[in-house]
């Protein structure tokens, strides 16, 4: 699933290319992806529309249409917003003012749309929890001390950091060298300083690069995010850590496959 590096790629690039621009028209080719309104009613009440602001929250894409309502977008697992588009593989199609079309490609139909009056009363966005460039490092230390749960599936759920996913939780643990089936409440005051900083160095790195193709996900534009070759270890189960040498291990935590290097991650 994209996390917070992508969907933030996909938001500024976004901005770039279809701010401003109405939406001429909507081709609804697989109506499974739209969860709210109807399909008709969906593409009736986009008819027309300009974007006007595009948001991010969490995992979930926000644009706001002159007539005051939302596009909320949920790439989930397999979602894909490509520009412009040529409708081959797409689920729903956007076409634009500028005579080009916006993409929505959804191989496994996981994703979801919907066309809402405010995305805020939307239960799972309700539910979500802070993200890590809104909190401060106190706050945090103060967030994980009564926890017992193990650290790794506990950076993956929503409703305690939101926009860290499976990738990125992997990654800033190898960075902070902490073991991912530790309790968050053993960490000491300074390995909860170091997994912030290095939860927030490793998000801002890769939307520096553009996100991470490690399924489906592309850019806007089709190509891949530039940041798999970065991974530490995510990916690399059976291969030598790049610190020590000592073969990255694969486990499974949460029901989420888990990379770490044993003798670097304690």
């Amino acid at each position: 699933m994209p996390e917070l590096p992508e969907v933030e790629t996909i938001k500024r690039e976004l901005e770039k290319a279809v701010l401003g621009k109405k939406i001429t028209k909507v081709c609804v080719h697989n109506p499974a992806v739209i969860r709210q309104p109807s399909a008709e009613k969906f593409k009736r009440e986009l008819k027309g529309m300009s974007i006007k602001h595009i948001l991010r929250k969490a995992k979930v894409l926000i644009l706001e249409l002159s007539n005051g309502k939302f596009l909320v977008i949920h790439l989930k697992m397999t979602g894909q917003l490509i520009y412009p588009g040529n409708g081959k593989k797409s689920r729903v199609s956007f076409k634009l003012s500028d005579g080009k079309t916006l993409d929505f490609n959804d191989q496994r139909l996981f994703a979801e749309l919907r066309l809402l009056d405010d995305w805020r009363n939307l239960k799972f966005i309700q539910r979500l929890g802070p993200e890590p460039f809104d909190l401060t490092v106190d706050k945090f230390k103060e967030m994980l001390t009564p926890k017992k749960t193990k650290i790794k599936p506990l950076l993956m759920d929503q409703t305690f950091i939101s926009g860290v996913g499976n990738l990125y939780a992997v990654e800033a643990l190898f960075r902070a060298k902490i073991h991912p089936g530790r309790p968050a409440a053993s960490l000491s005051d300074k390995e909860k300083e170091l997994l912030f900083k290095e939860i927030k160095e490793t998000l801002s790195e890769a939307i520096k690069y553009k996100g991470s193709s490690v399924d489906q996900y592309v850019q806007l534009s089709g190509d891949p995010g530039d940041y798999a070759r970065y991974h530490k270890v995510y990916g690399r189960g059976g291969k030598p850590c790049l610190v020590c040498k000592t073969a990255v291990k694969r486990i499974s935590l949460g029901g989420r496959g888990t990379y770490f290097c044993p003798k670097c991650q304690r």
